[in-house]
């Protein structure tokens, strides 16, 4: 066997334990695409800030992903870094930082993710500006929309354009935002972009109302997952965990349980990429197993879990997929 790319050299040495499991994880994506399946992903803790989007955004526009899940950090993250690249900073040595070198880092404006700082005046106060004329408006107007369809109307009002500083194809909100893909963004107000829209509402200069709620997002996520889970039904592709994973895969009960619909299919395929440990209680590390007793999985549902670091395991198994 040649090892003339990615592909070749994961098939050909990533054979056992956590390895032998992203190799049968990705081949099970790509058998339920092959079969016509739709796969939700699901983005959990910094992946945009990880610059996950480089692969993710060829995911997106190669149709090997259909629905997201996201923190609203991811959301917001990778517009960020489309922008303000070049004043990004990595800190090497953070395991180092004396709590003084920490305050010198607020100091200079710089929110510490790990080994990146994010620049407060390049990053989250420029998009601010843009988003507040934004809610102004749909508030002047009546209207009312979903977190990640405000960012939309950012990316696509070409507002940005003029200081992107990365390639605009490395940027999967960009990429999502010319296909209108489906977002689901629970927990939103957790995020900068929340905490900024929460002030203006206590101020009084804008009504919580104009962004549509968690509830909302799982009442629309309810209609979709029905409208779309025809054989062979929809996958869920979960990187890492929290609430970007927990929300939408609890629609499958939801709609069986509380709705009382019939014949409501489960989720056709499963994966999650976690480092979380099992045995601490952790909804975000529970096994798939764990997930048939709550009618999210079927005994027979495809499962895997690939106990590792999201970062360098997700963008091998998009790799794969994209026959690199």
């Amino acid at each position: 066997m040649s090892e003339n790319s990615i592909r070749d050299f994961i098939e050909k040495h990533y054979l056992h334990f956590n390895a032998a499991a992203l190799v049968d994880a990705s081949k099970g994506y790509e058998s339920h695409l092959d079969a016509g399946g739709k796969m939700m992903v699901t983005l959990a803790g910094a992946m945009s800030t990880a610059e996950m989007g480089k692969l993710l955004a060829r995911m997106i526009r190669e149709d090997k992903i259909h629905i997201i899940s996201c923190t609203g950090a991811n959301l917001e993250e990778d517009i960020m870094n489309l922008v303000a690249h070049s004043h990004y900073e990595r800190v090497p040595y953070y395991r180092h930082l004396t709590a003084e070198q920490e305050s010198e880092l607020l100091s200079r404006g710089l929110n510490r993710v790990t080994d990146t700082c994010i620049p407060e005046e390049e990053a989250f106060r420029r998009l601010q500006g843009h988003l507040e004329e934004i809610w102004n408006a749909a508030s002047a107007r009546g209207e009312r929309y979903f977190p990640h369809e405000y960012m939309y109307q950012l990316l696509l009002s070409d507002r940005l354009k003029n200081d992107y500083e990365i390639d605009p194809a490395d940027s999967w909100m960009l990429a999502a935002a010319e296909k209108n893909l489906p977002i689901v963004v629970p927990g939103w107000e957790d995020s900068t972009m929340g905490n900024i829209f929460a002030s203006y509402c206590i101020k009084g200069e804008l009504q919580p109302g104009i962004v549509k709620s968690g509830i909302e997002y799982m009442m629309w996520l309810a209609g979709w997952y029905q409208d779309n889970a025809v054989d062979p039904g929809i996958g869920f592709f979960q990187i890492g965990g929290g609430i970007a994973g927990d929300f939408p895969i609890c629609v499958v009960p939801m709609l069986q349980q509380d709705l009382e619909i019939d014949d409501i299919p489960l989720w056709s395929y499963f994966c999650q990429i976690s480092d979380s440990t099992t045995s601490y209680g952790s909804y975000s590390g529970a096994v798939p197993n764990e997930k048939i007793t709550w009618g999210k999985l079927h005994e027979d549902t495809p499962s895997f879990i690939i106990e590792s670091d999201a970062t360098i395991v997700a963008p091998l198994v998009f790799a794969w997929l994209l026959r690199l």
